[in-house]
C-alpha cells in the first residue's frame, strides 16, 4: 500500500475515515456506493442529451407540418 492510499480519507455523514481502517465489508459497500453515484452522473448526462433531441425532433417536426385543415 503506498503512502497515499494508507492516508486516503472517505467521509460519511460529515465524518472523515481512513479507508484503510475500514473493513472489507465496508470498503465493497463504498466501492458499491460508488459504482452507483457513477451510473446516476452518467443516466443524467444520458437523460439531458435525449431530452434535448426530442426537443429539436418536436421542433423540427412542427417545422414540416402543414397548416391545420379548417373544421366547418
Amino acid at each position: 500500500m503506498t503512502e497515499e492510499e494508507a492516508l486516503a480519507t472517505v467521509s460519511i455523514d460529515n465524518v472523515d475515515y481512513y479507508v484503510a481502517d475500514l473493513s472489507d465489508n465496508a470498503k465493497a459497500q463504498l466501492q458499491g456506493l460508488n459504482i452507483a453515484m457513477n451510473e446516476l452522473k452518467r443516466l443524467e448526462l444520458k437523460k439531458a442529451l435525449l431530452e434535448t433531441a426530442r426537443n429539436a425532433y418536436g421542433s423540427s417536426l412542427a417545422a414540416d407540418l402543414p397548416k391545420p385543415a379548417v373544421k366547418d
